[in-house]
């Protein structure tokens, strides 16, 4: 509205003065020479104005003549731009689909099209990375390392080839210049982070933690959590050459982190030592409520120094009465007295708290069930017989990062570096499966379990006793089969009497008691299988227990994309392979 207003007001004005030009009286008298001239003031004004507008005209042709080599160099560098993002953008979708080919022609045309452009220089380095071509691809990487807008692009490219070459100490010095650049790079803390924490470097870590709570990489109770961790990273490796600081350093953690398991272990052992009893079972029984664990439940039972196993039995009952039923660490308190009523010799106790979990166990389970049978009874075959249960049983929770199983705690993890990643949980091949079980129980294994640990079973009778197994056969065609002590499910159990000859026993249906099962077996009433004839070429069969050698050897998904070595070979060699030859 203003602007219409605006040129009404304009069209006015203009009006108003040709009004007043047309009113004005006289004439202008131009000589020039032998010329003269004498217009009115009307036409001498229209004149001057049509004059104006041919300079004017004039001047805007010379000026486009003069500016059309610019202009025409300036549309040629936009069309080869436009060329060159054309090129990039499409190439790096080639590289997100996997086309070799089509990423390499596309880079091609970026490099020719947009040679300054940092994205050429990243299409570039990711199309030799996709062929397999590394020292192409470090190079590009080097170039973009060497300009200052792409500078941390390019280490973190030169960094990631070095991990992929096992370069550790290019790949660690890369990362150390990446922070001195730029402190709050995340991927640089974390890789100087492992490396230092790899190579024991606790006040080297300590102080790269110290930087990512500056940097506002991490909050505050992270920090917290990650110092604890390092700390006792410090203390676990002081503990036999520099006591003092160990202490100190434990202590520190146990107040950042006071769930943390191996700093509350080592924590109430020093407190012990130093006859701190309520003390060390205080820092016990904190990290127990939120993380049930073995080596906690061990070092609250020998807290206090001498005394007998009856005394850390009771006090492991203690600690376990703090968990309740229905919390999933109520099992690790369980497995804490059994261990403790063992070495106590209660093995009914033992047996009254590992009742609930034989039926289905695990491996520990199964080992202290082996324990007590060979402690209480001193029953060899039915310890032999849990100990085959504990290979096949479930197993246990275990200090588990990344997928990867540890028998003892560690600050980082051998897979990513990731600090803090162990965690005390059941390991990912042990959760329960639709699978069926590789590796049946044997009926020797259910037998020995069945049968009575104190009992020794004999054939008795008016005759002299003798074991069934050593009688002759009156049948002289019938040689004696040799013993098997694993038979199948469906075999029947002869029936050991010495006035009737040997028969064979019914079937045991699932409603009948299990019969006792005789120290030595008859085999008379069994036939002798047949032999397998002897194959021209035996096979070599791996066991099943065997996880045996993988002949591939390990995946690497980089080289299945990029190609075998062979093929990132470069010069005149790669160039053959890839080639076919």
């Amino acid at each position: 509205m203003l602007r219409i207003v605006l040129f009404l007001v304009l069209i006015a004005l203009a009006g108003a003065g040709a009004a007043w030009v047309a009113d004005q009286p006289g004439n202008v008298v131009l000589t020039w020479g032998g010329f003269r001239a004498s217009p009115s003031i009307p036409v001498f004004v229209l004149c001057l104005g049509i004059f104006a507008v041919l300079v004017v005209l004039l001047w805007s042709v010379l000026t486009a003549i003069w500016r059309t080599p610019g202009r025409i160099r300036r549309r040629r560098h936009e069309k080869r731009h436009a060329r060159g993002r054309h090129a990039i953008t499409h190439g790096l979708l080639a590289i997100g689909h996997g086309d070799t080919a089509l990423a390499r022609r596309h880079a091609e045309a970026a490099r020719r099209h947009a040679p300054d452009d940092p994205l050429a220089l990243l299409l570039h380095a990711q199309s030799a990375q996709l062929e397999g071509n590394r020292d192409e691809a470090q190079r590009a990487f080097r170039a973009m390392a060497e300009r200052e807008d792409t500078r941390l692009l390019g280490l973190r490219g030169l960094f990631i080839e070095a991990q992929r070459a096992d370069d550790a100490v290019s790949a660690v010095m890369i990362a150390e210049e990446a922070i001195k650049l730029s402190p709050s790079s995340t991927w640089a803390s974390h890789a100087v982070l492992g490396f230092r924490c790899a190579r024991g470097d606790w006040s080297g870590a300590l102080a790269i933690l110290d930087s990512n709570l500056s940097a506002g990489l991490i909050d505050k109770p992270t920090y917290r959590r990650q110092r604890g961790v390092l700390l006792t990273a410090r203390a676990l490796e002081l503990e036999r050459m520099d006591r003092d600081v160990a202490r100190e350093s434990v202590m520190e953690a146990v107040k950042l982190a006071p769930t943390l398991v191996p700093a509350a272990v080592l924590a109430a052992k020093f407190e012990s030592e130093a006859h701190q009893v309520r003390r060390a079972m205080k820092l016990v029984e904190a990290a127990w409520l939120a993380n049930p664990h073995p080596d906690l439940a061990d070092a609250y039972a020998h807290v206090k120094l001498g005394d007998s196993a009856r005394q850390r039995l009771q006090r492991v009952e203690t600690l376990a009465a703090k968990t309740p039923a229905d919390k999933a660490g109520h099992v690790e308190g369980q497995l804490a007295i059994a261990r403790a009523a063992i070495d106590a010799s209660e093995f009914a106790r033992a047996r009254e708290v590992l009742a609930p979990y034989v039926n289905d166990p695990t491996q520990r389970v199964a080992l202290l069930m082996a324990e007590l049978e060979r402690a209480e009874h001193g029953d060899g075959g039915r310890a032999r017989a849990w100990t085959l249960r504990a290979v096949r049983a479930r197993h246990d929770p275990a200090w588990t990062a990344d997928g990867y199983v540890s028998d003892r705690w560690r600050p980082v993890s051998p897979v990513t570096g990731r600090l803090d990643a162990f965690q005390w949980q059941t390991p990912v091949a042990s959760l329960p499966s639709d699978k069926g079980t590789t590796i049946e129980s044997s009926a020797f294994e259910e037998a020995m379990l069945a049968a009575p640990p104190a009992k020794r079973v004999t054939a008795t009778s008016e005759a002299p006793e003798e074991p069934v197994v050593i009688a002759p056969d009156p049948t002289p065609a019938a040689a004696p089969a040799a013993q098997d002590n694993a038979p199948p499910a469906a075999r029947e159990e002869p029936a050991a009497t010495p006035a009737e000859p040997v028969k064979p026993a019914p079937d045991v249906t699932e409603s009948s008691p299990l019969a006792e099962t005789p120290v030595f077996r008859t085999r008379a009433d069994l036939g002798k299988p047949a032999q397998a004839p002897i194959q021209t070429v035996i096979p070599i069969v791996r066991a099943p227990d065997d996880p045996g050698i993988d002949d591939e050897g390990p995946s690497d998904e980089f080289t299945e994309q990029i190609g075998t070595p062979k093929a990132q070979a470069g010069g005149w060699r790669g160039f053959w392979s890839r080639w076919g030859a």
